[in-house]
């Protein structure tokens, strides 16, 4: 899921995938590929493979680190080492190196087609390659070969790594201690300037060598077209000619002046540009125009706010705005430049929002204002602020606030979780959504003292935790192992333990502060720290040698150092690999092709169909860019439709799927132009009457007619929209006879609806052009049931997907989903036993088994029950218990009251045999839930009391329902079920004339 279809699609053809991209990632990827055999049904398992390489080597690179380490603390000057020191040292780099192998976090992306393996990688191999430069250093003399080449080659693996991940640039502290405590006499000042210049170099590197030198050659590459005359590109590839003519200019210098130090730095900049150059192939392949073309970087300008991830937005670090504060202004920075008619033209100003200063603090961690994606509802609740009845809060949070936001959820919950995740133990797969939830995703011990005292009596937990295949039981013995070795290490030498500590540091705690989390995360982020992992990992192996040590005061060197191998061996990385291979197996789990691929199935042909999510779009992009399937369909993201590049991407044909008519024209929505606007209540216009939607879209929110705009604030004026009921006219012969609705519909003459917002977004007023424009010639589809913009009783189920039709009320498309569930629908290998569904795969699971229980509903509200018995027992075939039970623990108890409302399908179809199986597995996990929900202490029950009243709740609608159906006729009619209601709708005829029908007149 997530990211792979993505990359694997971008691989498969060369594309761009999303912000900040990922070029040498895409090459080494197709590079795969084409040793599978450029076959598509073999791409996924070329790119996967790619990475379960890169993570051996990684392994194959930490061995060497603690092995170094290892050798510089048994070694003394000049002597030769036993055969039980080499074995000594050999067990401590394979505890350690394995503990890591079978750490979670780890693990989880060594074998995926994601950028996490091969970033791995390249941290492994730099680190590793600053150490064999301090060997090289001390046989300099006899060899006669100058250490610094090491240098060099470690900052083009850097330049190579900016092409895959940011990650490796973390290291640079580190390396410049090493170098520093190797080259310089050592103080403390000293250490503290080195450590200062390490900071330095990592910040020179993010900015000026990755942004600013394409910065300065996107401008002179403005300079070169539009004032020069020159083709696109010039200034840009002189620009670099004129950094190669200083680089060579000083080193010349250099040489000249004996100046080494200056040469080795010029050096380092030039081969970590080469490196770097990687890039220069996402602007070759995004002039191309390919199907996947993010950001469309097809010029140097694009490929700053590309390698800047500027549509991410940007958030404070040490200076920034309270959640609660509202802006007063909108600062203008520096302008955006596309490419036009053979010239770079003005595509709007970057800037940012100005806040007052009472709102502004200091080391701001709750800064989010937004509140998009219910950050400022997270951290008012997280830190006991109400919220008012107008949508404000009761007060501002003051710097306690701060502090207490990120130790207990930025630093406990957002990395020490992750890191006792791995070295301690982990409570299940569940996500866990915040501190006081002491029932999903926690970190646990196994040692119930701990765990109990932590999280209440463990033993209490419903099957379906104890039993989840992510509950993995490690006794903190990794992480009692990693102390030992980091006393041992420091013991022995100090200043590798800061070298070390700093790699642990910067790529861990560091993070945390740089990405400045907002709660709550869409997903689990603990891939983000594996180097502060791989850091431990190395004190792991190093515990071995301190084992060693203490057992060799009772027994003979040689038996120590066996007998500590083998311990370690067997209660770290065996222990690690006995209780998480299970849920690290992903060998027969194909959810995310099947699930694109019922996607895809569920419409028409030339449909287009909107997305919502990575889940949802990457998987489709992968199934039609890799395996072709349903070419005709274009796939639209509703996310990125706020974005001017991305509408301007459907004025051209993809695949085999046609140009989509977006009504305005690029100058039209170009960089802020329509990012939203307002409805403007004083139009005027009568308020109780329909007005055409594509009339009003095109002639009065497309028109920059100042009468039709309002003030936005300062000299800004933005665009409006004046009225909130709108229709689309309907042929009814044309939408019976292109298939649009069936026959037998009630189709009416014309879609009418009420927008419900006062302020429509970019992304908003592109799915009403599309709509508007399309005059019912495409199926119009959403894989979610969409109602933002007031439409949703016109969208009728097709399968998995929502297809918009002139048919209000109509939830299921009967035959038509019928024979998608029945004959084209995949599952992932859920029929196959012992495959493990994750939290994300099962929500997905719980999509296609609640299609079947919608589509059973409607078969046996009109009398044809024995399909929908049919229709259930397919999916309960293809879904195995033991893979996917009806009843478990999941958040919100979403999981449950889905199998709820499986189960009345069941009622309602007679099928009891499968009505006991649900009901069983149901009740079980529900009674379980609440058994141990009552067995907590007060503080720990009230932090679970909302999922303790849901249990409660479906427990009682469990009761009602089997009271209802035992021995009693089942209900004929309705469709709807107990616990998720559909509220019926009036059905207006088709037939019936209204009186306020839609004003035609021309806005």
């Amino acid at each position: 899921m997530w990211d792979c279809g993505e990359f694997v699609s971008s691989c498969f053809k060369l594309q761009i995938p999303h912000p900040p991209g990922a070029p040498l990632f895409v090459l080494i990827g197709r590079f795969f590929i084409i040793l599978f055999g450029d076959n598509p049904m073999t791409a996924a398992k070329a790119v996967n493979i790619m990475s379960a390489l890169a993570s051996g080597f990684t392994i194959l690179f930490l061995f060497w680190t603690i092995t170094h380490f290892a050798r510089k603390t048994i070694q003394k000057a000049g002597e030769t080492l036993s055969n039980n020191q080499v074995f000594a040292i050999m067990g401590a780099g394979i505890v350690g190196a394995l503990a890591y192998t079978y750490s979670d976090s780890f693990w989880y992306s060594a074998v995926e087609g994601e950028v996490y393996a091969l970033s791995s990688f390249f941290t492994a191999i730099v680190f590793w390659a600053i150490l064999k430069w301090e060997h090289a250093v001390d046989h300099e003399e006899q060899t006669g070969i100058n250490a610094d080449r090491w240098i060099i080659f470690i900052f083009f693996m850097m330049g190579l790594s900016i092409g895959v991940h940011l990650l490796n640039l973390l290291t640079i502290p580190a390396i410049v201690m090493v170098y520093y405590y190797k080259r310089y006499k050592v103080t403390t000042k000293g250490v503290i300037w080195a450590f200062l210049i390490g900071c330095l170099i990592t910040g020179i590197v993010q900015k000026a060598v990755i942004q600013y030198t394409i910065n300065g050659a996107g401008y002179l590459d403005i300079f070169a077209v539009n004032s020069l005359g020159l083709p696109f590109f010039s200034g840009f590839i002189i620009f670099f000619l004129l950094v190669a003519a200083a680089v060579w200019y000083g080193l010349k210098v250099a040489r000249k002046n004996h100046w080494s130090f200056l040469r080795l730095g010029l050096w380092a900049f030039a081969f970590m540009l080469i490196g770097y150059s990687t890039y220069i192939t996402t602007m070759i392949r995004s002039n191309a125009d390919p199907a996947v073309d993010m950001y469309n970087v097809d010029n140097p300008m694009s490929l700053v706010g590309y390698l800047g991830r500027d549509q991410y937005g940007d958030f404070p670090l040490v200076y920034g705005q309270k959640f609660t504060a509202q802006p007063v202004d909108y600062k203008e920075t520096s302008t955006k430049y596309v490419k036009a008619n053979g010239h770079y033209v003005e595509n709007g100003k970057d800037g940012h929002y100005v806040y007052e200063p009472d709102k502004m603090m200091l080391f701001p961690r709750v800064w989010d204002a937004s509140n998009d994606q219910g950050h400022g509802d997270y951290y008012a609740q997280f830190l006991g602020i109400g919220k008012m009845q107008d949508g404000t809060y009761e007060r501002d949070p003051d710097f306690m606030d701060n502090i207490k936001f990120f130790v207990s959820y930025q630093t406990y919950w957002m990395y020490f979780r992750y890191f006792m995740w791995n070295f301690a133990g982990k409570q299940n797969d569940v996500q866990g959504v915040f501190t006081g939830n002491i029932r999903d995703g926690n970190w646990i011990s196994g040692i119930p003292f701990i765990d109990n005292t932590l999280y209440g009596d463990q033993s209490l937990m419903p099957d379906s935790s104890k039993n989840n295949k992510a509950h993995n039981k490690l006794f903190l013995l990794p992480f009692i192992l990693g102390l030992i070795g980091l006393y041992y290490q420091n013991k022995a030498d100090k200043r590798d333990t800061f070298v070390v500590f700093l790699l642990f540091f910067f790529t861990g705690m560091a993070i945390v502060l740089y990405l400045n989390q907002a709660g709550n995360q869409p997903r689990e982020r603990d891939y983000a720290y594996v180097g502060s992992f791989y850091a431990f990992a190395v004190w792991i192996g190093l515990g071995v040698l301190q084992v060693r040590e203490w057992l060799s005061k009772a027994l003979s060197r040689s038996i120590a150092t066996n007998l500590a191998t083998v311990i370690c061996l067997l209660a770290v990385p065996m222990l690690m690999a006995a209780q998480e291979w299970n849920d690290h197996d992903r060998s027969k789990k194909t959810l995310a092709r099947d699930l694109a691929k019922d996607y895809l199935e569920s419409c028409a042909p030339n449909a287009v169909l909107f997305s919502f999510g990575d889940n949802d779009t990457y998987p489709l992009w992968y199934a039609q860019e890799v395996e072709g399937i349903r070419p005709d369909i274009r796939v639209i993201n509703y996310s990125l439709l706020g974005i001017d590049w991305y509408i301007n991407q459907l004025r051209y044909k993809v695949n085999k799927s046609d140009p989509i008519d977006v009504i305005w024209n690029a100058d039209q929505i170009q960089g802020r132009k329509r990012d939203y606007i307002r409805y403007n209540d004083k139009s005027g216009l009568p308020t109780n009457q329909y007005f055409d939607l594509y009339d009003m879209m095109k002639n009065y929110v497309g028109s920059d007619d100042p009468s039709k705009m309002t003030a936005a604030g300062g000299s800004e004026m933005i665009n409006t929209f004046p009225v909130r009921k709108v229709s689309i006219p309907v042929d009814v012969n044309y939408v019976k006879q292109n298939g649009t609705v069936n026959l037998t519909d009630n189709v009416v003459s014309e879609v009418r609806f009420d927008i419900p917002k006062t302020v429509l977004m970019k992304n908003d007023l592109a799915v009403l052009n599309v709509i508007a424009a399309n005059k019912w010639k495409r199926p119009i589809y959403f894989t979610a049931k969409f109602d933002e913009l007031g439409f949703g009783q016109y969208l009728r189920k097709d399968g998995l997907s929502y297809r918009l039709v002139p048919v209000p009320g109509q939830e299921v498309n009967t035959d038509w989903m019928a024979d998608k569930l029945m004959n084209k629908f995949g599952y992932g290998n859920a029929n196959i036993p012992g495959v493990y569904f994750d939290e994300e795969n099962r929500r997905h699971l719980n999509t296609i088994r609640t299609a079947y229980a919608e589509l059973a509903f409607d078969l046996s509200a009109k009398g044809r029950k024995e399909e929908a018995r049919k229709t259930l027992e397919k999916v309960d075939k293809m879904m195995l218990q033991e893979n996917f039970p009806y009843g478990m623990i999941s958040r919100g108890n979403m999981h449950n009251r889905n199998s709820i409302a499986f189960l009345e399908a069941c009622y309602r179809s007679e099928d009891k045999a499968l009505a006991s199986k649900v009901l069983n597995s149901v009740k079980t996990d529900l009674q379980q839930q609440l058994k141990f929900y009552n067995s907590l202490s007060e503080t720990k029950a009230e932090w679970m009391s909302y999922d303790k009243k849901t249990t409660e709740d479906y427990l009682q609608a469990l009761g009602s329902m089997e009271q209802m159906y035992s021995g009693k006729p089942t209900p004929e009619t309705g469709g709807s079920n107990m616990v998720n209601p559909v509220v019926p709708k009036d059905k207006p005829d088709a037939t019936t004339t209204d009186t306020n029908s839609s004003k035609k007149t021309s806005f």
